[in-house]
């Protein structure tokens, strides 16, 4: 057996470990991903070990959508109604305030499902829900600030983990490892899977403005302006308003160095009506950059292991579906691998069953983006004014046939993903012994 290590790690790697923990699977990270796979997995009976790097799930900025198809999936398993007594906020479509007026590109009200909407919900508040409930079932651990370093290996085959924390090292051993760590996945890094780029990098400033009485009314949820080489979206939230600032790739030092003024006016440039909010912004550290560089893995698996989520094809945040696609992996995920991982066997076709479930929706998604993207940037790049809508594309927008397209996909990406029948007669109100 060998141990393939991060060339990063702080300590005496020579060092046995403090203790060897056996599992069936072993996920790492504790994102929507990696959390609702574990869920499913413990609902099936499998035991399973989730190691979340950090101590808590407390990150600023972190998404917070919860669209349609996942409320669908939480329905399945009888958690959706719960989750709605958490204090959250609804978006039914964008609002585009345009140069020739507002402009709806879609309104998700028109579809048939019991969610309409886009749940805004603090992903803390999400994550520790859904861990809750799988700490309810005696078959699920969690394990957090475990900094997962080393993969364990048997020739080809990883045959799980070694995570460093306080304490010391720890085994974790495995029939499954599952990578659900995110854009900067360190599992994909030391199982030598290399992402390939799959659209134009873009940076996004995050910050947060008070909702001030004046300000309009937003019966959508969500307000956009496009313009001048920038977007600038806004996400009521109640009491405050989540913005994100969208601007081409490399030009965070220039903005800097511009200073927070020059930040203010060009916001003002975009949304005039935030000029009492800006004494509101008085420092940098109020923003969050997210450098976004989408991307894809061609492969998602070797023996032992799998990938999901952002780990295995980083989404752009046009539209927000990275929760949504994260969460729709888990759930084909725990289908069609709940039995293989019972029996204590995986074989690595099984994994590739579940790529191939899920490629081609990610891959059409991302060259959704990626045309997106590239649009928007040509539209504000040719003009140093505000965004126009044309006549004809508000024509369209009017047509059924045509309008509820990007509503649904938008809800449910190109094909619903479901929780397995079979899977959704365990154990309804499980009890942990004492």
């Amino acid at each position: 057996m060998s141990i393939h290590a991060s060339p990063g790690s702080q300590r005496d790697e020579s060092s046995a470990p403090s203790d060897i923990h056996e599992t069936t699977c072993c996920i790492v990270g504790g994102g929507p991903g990696g959390v609702v796979l574990a869920l499913l997995l413990a609902r099936q009976g499998i035991q399973v070990t989730l190691l979340e790097a950090h101590q808590n799930f407390d990150r600023q900025f972190r998404g917070d959508t919860i669209h349609p198809s996942v409320m669908e999936i939480l329905d399945e398993i009888g958690l959706a109604e719960r989750l709605h007594e958490f204090p959250h906020a609804r978006v039914y479509g964008p609002t585009i305030m345009t140069a020739n007026g507002p402009f709806t590109p879609f309104d998700l009200r028109r579809l048939k499902t019991r969610f309409p909407y886009i749940m805004l919900l603090p992903q803390t508040v999400f994550l520790e829900f859904l861990t809750r409930e799988a700490s309810k079932y005696p078959n699920f651990r969690m394990q957090m600030g475990a900094n997962v370093q080393k993969l364990i290996e048997e020739g080809e085959t990883v045959r799980g983990v070694r995570y460093l924390d306080d304490a010391g090292w720890h085994d974790v051993r495995a029939v499954l490892t599952v990578g659900a760590d995110g854009r900067f996945s360190q599992v994909r890094r030391l199982a030598g899977i290399q992402p390939v780029q799959s659209a134009p990098q873009i940076d996004v400033l995050w910050f947060c403005l008070p909702h001030l009485p004046e300000d309009p009314e937003t019966p959508s949820g969500l307000l956009a302006r496009i313009g001048r080489g920038r977007i600038l979206a806004m996400f009521e939230r109640g009491d405050h308003w989540q913005a994100a600032y969208v601007f081409p790739k490399g030009e965070y030092q220039e903005l800097r160095a511009a200073g927070l003024e020059a930040m203010h006016r060009s916001i003002l440039e975009l949304e005039p009506r935030l000029a009492a909010h800006m004494q509101h912004l008085n420092e940098w550290r109020q923003f969050s950059l997210l450098s976004v560089e989408a991307s894809r893995c061609r492969k998602w698996y070797r023996p032992g292991l799998l990938l999901i989520g952002d780990a295995a094809h980083v989404m752009s945040p046009v539209g927000g579906v990275g929760i949504n696609y994260a969460i729709q992996d888990a759930v084909v995920a725990a289908n069609v691998l709940g039995e293989p991982l019972k029996a204590g066997r995986v074989e690595p076709g099984k994994l590739a069953e579940v790529q191939r479930q899920r490629e081609w929706p990610t891959r059409f998604i991302q060259a959704l983006q990626s045309l997106a993207q590239k649009q928007i940037g040509r539209g504000v790049r040719r003009s140093e004014q505000i965004m126009r809508i044309p006549w004809y594309v508000r024509l369209l927008a009017r047509v059924p046939i045509v309008r509820d397209v990007p509503a649904r996909l938008m809800a449910f990406g190109i094909k619903r993903v479901h929780v397995e029948a079979a899977h959704l007669q365990a154990k309804n109100e499980p009890i942990k012994s004492p």
